[in-house]
């Protein structure tokens, strides 16, 4: 064992035993976060027109503050843009986070001094409890990879701004430099084809041991890595024992990572996004995530049915509940308040608070009144994989509402690493699943309104195509896997991406 590993496994020790005061008191840290918030923010020009001064809790928060999405918190990130100071935080954002909003467009999220720090201190700590609970260190002596954003960061509104993924690598410890890969030239390579073909050229003769990225991205990076060296990467990097990942479930990629790598590797699970760190996965024997209660954010949630309701219940985390769906809320030291975030999250504990990610509020389909969500499409995939042993590279889900002939049903747009020559016992499974995990859907698949999931094949490279013709290639974007429309079908079908039409 080296010196860094017995370091690292003296820190980590530190690090989690300090860390179990708000674990253990997670209430407490949230109203403790509340307070500090509304107390410093009382004169910003938000602080003003909400009445900060006279809030002394939470019923008087609810009462000064509505729920907001981005664009109706634009008119203050607009005036952050035009140089105004005190706006949304104290002072002035020190970046702006560029994000590619599902409804909204291009979004530009405020990250504070305040908030920054917190960012890094979610995915170092993620990494602490890792090193704790399993005690494997081994990774901090080589070589660790982070498929991210350009760091190159411009200027908005004289804020520096940037993919938040880009922002975070200007803030890697001193100590980890010399390991972190790729190197400053090639992650400000723009174009993503190129930019992988270079991390691959960069990296595939190193010692690479923890590798990090979203799953779909990471997948193309292991397979550029196997065409050029004809080897699976578990043979390509002997020392690889650990993948980081968050933005999107894995489960569906699960299977094909390990025939991809060769061996099983450690997993872990975090959740980040532009606007905060919100948890991440503190046990790798559990599939769910530890929430942060004192990391600069308050949160609040709201159940799912209610979100476009006009007064919708909203909850701190005194009141929810194990097993229901809710709508992510949150109040940060960046200067969002009452902001929608988009997220839906259901909880597997309250001692201590741990949550699943479920999907998206937008993700969804009821077309019919079904009310299918992004975790049962993934779980149904998933079992699928499982019960067949077909891997798959990609999917999306869509409701087709106008057959040319017989029932409306649900098409499942399924990118195959190699397309099975019959697709029964594959469909039946995700059938199943389905009308298992949701019973507004079965009760359509009982009352013939619709008919059983019809599977769609995409060609090889499919999904990939689409998000390049739409300029989503790459870093920190992801596929929806399901929507309410067929916008991605659609184009799916225009670019002659389909292998095999409507194929059971």
């Amino acid at each position: 064992m080296g010196l860094k590993s017995v370091l690292a496994k003296l820190y980590a020790r530190q690090v989690v035993k300090k860390n179990q005061k708000w674990i253990q008191n997670p209430l407490a840290a949230q109203q403790t976060t509340f307070k500090q918030l509304v107390s410093q923010a009382a004169h910003t020009q938000f602080g003003k027109d909400h009445n900060f001064n006279h809030i002394t809790d939470y019923h008087t928060f609810k009462k000064n503050v509505p729920l907001r999405n981005y664009e109706q918190f634009k008119p203050y990130i607009d005036r952050i843009m035009n140089g105004e100071y005190n706006v949304l935080w104290k002072g002035r954002p020190l970046y702006f986070a560029k994000t590619s909003g599902t409804t909204s467009g291009v979004k530009y999220i405020p990250i504070s001094k305040e908030s920054m720090p917190y960012h890094i201190t979610g995915a170092k700590h993620a990494l602490l409890h890792y090193i704790y609970e399993t005690g494997r260190a081994d990774f901090v002596e080589g070589k660790m990879i982070f498929l991210q954003g350009s760091p190159v960061l411009k200027q908005v509104g004289g804020i520096k701004t940037g993919r938040l993924s880009g922002i975070a690598a200007h803030y890697v410890p001193r100590y980890l430099q010399k390991n972190r890969l790729p190197s400053w030239e090639t992650n400000i390579i723009e174009d993503w084809e190129t930019k992988v073909q270079a991390i691959v050229d960069e990296t595939v003769n190193e010692d690479m041991r923890l590798i990090s990225g979203i799953p779909s991205w990471v997948q193309t990076y292991f397979e550029k890595l196997i065409a050029k060296k004809g080897r699976p990467v578990g043979d390509i990097f002997p020392h690889f024992n650990l993948f980081v990942y968050g933005g999107l479930n894995f489960e569906p990629y699960r299977q094909k990572f390990n025939q991809l790598i060769g061996r099983k590797v450690d997993s872990l699970e975090l959740y980040p996004a532009s606007e905060g760190f919100f948890a991440y996965q503190d046990k790798p024997e559990r599939d769910d995530l530890l929430l942060l209660t004192q990391h600069g954010m308050f949160y609040e949630f709201v159940p799912v049915e209610e979100i476009f309701n006009l007064n919708p219940t909203r909850l701190s985390l005194a009141d929810v509940e194990r097993g229901v769906q809710y709508a992510l809320v949150l109040n940060t030291n960046a200067g969002l308040w009452g902001y929608i975030i988009g997220d839906t999250v259901m909880f597997t504990s309250t001692k201590p608070y741990r949550l699943k990610v479920t999907g998206r509020i937008k993700h969804f389909i009821s077309a019919f009144g079904e009310h299918v969500i992004a975790k049962e499409v993934e779980t149904a995939i998933k079992t699928a994989i499982d019960k067949t042993g077909f891997n798959i590279n990609e999917f999306s889900v869509a409701p087709q509402i106008n057959p040319s002939e017989g029932l409306p049903y649900h098409e499942w747009l399924v990118e195959f690493d190699q397309t099975p020559g019959n697709l029964s016992d594959f469909t039946q499974v995700i059938e199943k699943t389905m009308q298992a995990q949701n019973p507004y859907y079965k009760d359509l698949i009982k009352g013939k309104i619709l008919k059983p999931a019809v599977i769609t094949p995409v060609k090889k490279g499919g999904f990939e195509a689409y998000m390049k013709s739409i300029g989503k290639l790459g870093g920190q974007n992801k596929l929806p896997h399901l929507s309410d429309g067929r916008k991605i079908a659609d184009a799916l079908y225009q670019m002659k991406l389909i292998e095999i039409k409507n194929q059971l």
